[in-house]
């Protein structure tokens, strides 16, 4: 008979195998085909459906699915007026972009974005700062991928005991190893093989391997999101009971403090270490408590060392703890929580309503989360930063023809307005369901799935609704990984040091320089930020600073220059590094500033146009035979 968290977990595995069976499939599918082609860009040969689901899959990542819905549920409703941008994009990117970059590529052959901006200038210098800018702000890109597997693969295996007894072995190993032993040994070791299944499916099947999967993984996330919106609506007694609830929500309060025993004479003394884990909830009198880390009361003693803890504020939601949770510690060791101090949150402490109106609750920000300003802001950055992906833009290159770029524009439009309009939906509803997330709010999204599926008596099935994170997490870092092997293989190797390497020698580049990205993203995602939705924002406004403007007047203006190219790359990223360290020093948080409240990226893109216009003014016209090749008369 197996446990829910088996029949979760078989489901899982079933998913797991069609994505392996896939990259197999792929591989045998590219054998005596030439390699790069292949390899990189799957031959220029995808249709309607393996186009738009690739290209929609690879937007949908684990900041769609993971950090969004994190952000969702800490800040409310407002983030419908944060993401609402994002139905524009395939307006954006694939009818303005598509047709034209797609020419340019097939003319010259270019297989990556900085191969196109070299042959458009026959300018190596130019390929060479574009892969230089790629590969940097694209390994934030990734990090943020394997923080979100990782995440997800701790959720499905959490109550599995032999996963159980293989954190407790591996946290005595890596006990001694400074940095990583800083990290939870479960989010560890499902770091671990989050990192090495990507890393292996990538490495053996290539992009074709990539659009394959993302198929299957963009339906995968289109059935797991309307189950959940169903699931959610049902279990919350509909939108409208939902709403009334949040509506007399006020935001939590942390601090940080020590859990103690009650005094020895009202307990026996502890003969064993009392592990606390990250997560569990402690009522003390009238105080709802949840632990944001986990702890240890040594055996003899009375008390841990101090941790942070979260404390609720609304009295629905303590009720629903103290319904849930009758005790989470054996009888007879209730704990009692000490807290100097607890902080509230900069706006909406103690605010009725703030979660269902702008700008949303916000820890750390007087001003509230989401100013109007801003979020008109967001409207322009979603569409025209996500434009400027090369992981995007790569996939532009791909698509056979005029007609499956125009049907695709249509399908992927569907498709964004369903999911993010139903995400927005069931994590605001999260609220109700789920108090205490804010300890860990990347993990609300595979939390939330577990717990509709057991309380609907289907466990099963969270193996699907996991799936759904976990395929557009999957499906994001597998074509980032191609994208940054690409650039060093293809762009950096290939175009400036060895020209004539055998397709041998770049094969095995390709895979070395593959394995060796996914390891050091894993890395250096041991410790990651509290919200992996930064590292996405960061690296999306990155890369659109450095590539959009550029790219933009390389395909359309007659005039751009590779100076002015390198100049407005040079720009934006300047813009950009400077605005995100300035918003760092300011509010100790990884985010850019807001400059006269607009989203940095408005800034980013002033920058970049300035740079270029600049350099087109001051410098040498184009040359007559470049322009001629890639304009007709």
């Amino acid at each position: 008979m197996f446990s829910e968290a088996n029949t979760a977990l078989l489901t899982f595995l079933f998913y797991t195998v069609a994505v392996f069976l896939l990259a197999i499939l792929s591989n045998r599918v590219a054998k005596g085909k030439e390699f790069v082609g292949e390899y990189f860009l799957g031959s220029r040969s995808f249709g309607v459906w393996a186009f738009a689901l690739t290209f929609a899959a690879t937007n949908a990542s684990g900041g769609t699915f993971m950090g969004f819905p994190a952000l969702i549920y800490t800040h409310g409703w407002s983030l419908a007026l944060w993401i609402a941008g994002y139905m524009a994009l395939p307006l954006v990117s694939m009818a303005i972009l598509g047709k034209r970059i797609n020419q340019i590529a097939r003319q010259s052959g270019a297989l990556t974005i900085p191969e196109v901006l070299k042959a458009r200038f026959h300018s190596e210098r130019t390929g060479l700062v574009a892969t230089s800018m790629l590969i940097f702000f694209m390994f934030f890109y990734i990090v943020a991928q394997f923080k979100a597997g990782g995440k997800i693969l701790t959720t499905l295996l959490a109550d599995d005991p032999i996963f159980q007894s293989i954190v407790q072995g591996t946290g005595s190993l890596v006990a001694p190893i400074p940095w990583v032993n800083q990290a939870d040994p479960d989010y560890l070791v499902c770091l671990l093989v989050f990192a090495v299944a990507v890393i292996v499916y990538v490495v053996y099947g290539g992009f074709r391997a990539v659009v394959w999967t993302d198929v299957m993984q963009g339906i995968v996330m289109f059935v797991g999101v309307v189950l959940m919106l169903g699931l959610t609506l049902y279990q919350v007694g509909g939108l409208e009971s939902a709403t009334k609830q949040i509506a007399v929500m006020t935001p939590p309060e942390f601090g940080e403090g020590v859990l103690r025993l009650p005094p020895k004479g009202d307990a026996k003394p502890l003969e064993q270490d009392l592990f606390i884990p990250k997560g569990m909830w402690i009522i003390d009198g009238d105080q709802v408590v949840r632990v944001a880390e986990s702890t240890v009361i040594a055996a003899g003693f009375q008390h841990a060392e101090p941790i942070r803890l979260l404390r609720l504020t609304t009295e629905s939601e303590r009720q629903r703890v103290r319904d849930s949770v009758a005790s989470q510690i054996s009888p007879g060791m209730e704990l009692q929580v000490e807290v100097e101090k607890w902080d509230a949150y900069q706006y909406g402490a103690g605010q009725t309503g703030v979660y269902i109106t702008n700008p949303g609750p916000s820890e750390t920000n007087s001003l509230g989360f989401l100013a109007i300003g801003s979020a008109i802001s967001f409207f322009i950055f979603w569409p025209f930063a996500a434009t400027g992906q090369p992981s995007n833009l790569v996939r532009l290159l791909s698509f056979k023809d005029t007609k499956t770029l125009q049907y695709s524009v249509v399908t992927v439009s569907v498709y964004y307005a369903v999911i993010y309009f139903s995400l927005v939906v069931v994590f605001c509803c999260a609220r109700v369901l789920l108090p205490g997330m804010e300890i860990d709010p990347d993990r609300t999204m595979p939390d939330l799935a577990t717990h509709l599926t057991r309380v609907a008596g289907i466990p099963w099935l969270a193996g699907i609704l996991v799936a759904a994170p976990f395929a557009a997490v999957m499906s994001s870092v597998d074509s980032f990984l191609l994208v940054v092997s690409s650039a060093v293989v293809r762009d950096l190797y290939q175009g400036s040091i060895n020209k004539n390497a055998s397709e041998a020698k770049i094969k095995k580049l390709s895979y070395q320089v593959t394995i060796v990205v996914g390891f050091l993203a894993m890395c250096f995602v041991l410790n990651p930020p509290k919200y992996l939705q930064d590292l996405i924002v960061f690296a999306t406004g990155g890369l659109a600073a450095c590539f959009l403007v550029p790219l933009v007047l390389s395909l359309y203006w007659r005039r751009m220059t590779s100076t002015a190219a390198i100049a407005g790359m040079m720009g934006g990223t300047l813009m950009h590094v400077v605005l995100t360290g300035w918003g760092y020093y300011v509010e100790q948080e990884f985010r850019a500033f807001e400059f006269l409240g607009l989203n940095p990226f408005l800034w980013d893109l002033v920058g970049s146009v300035g740079a270029c216009l600049l350099a087109v003014l001051l410098g040498p016209p184009p040359e007559s035979e470049t322009v001629r090749e890639y304009f007709s008369e």
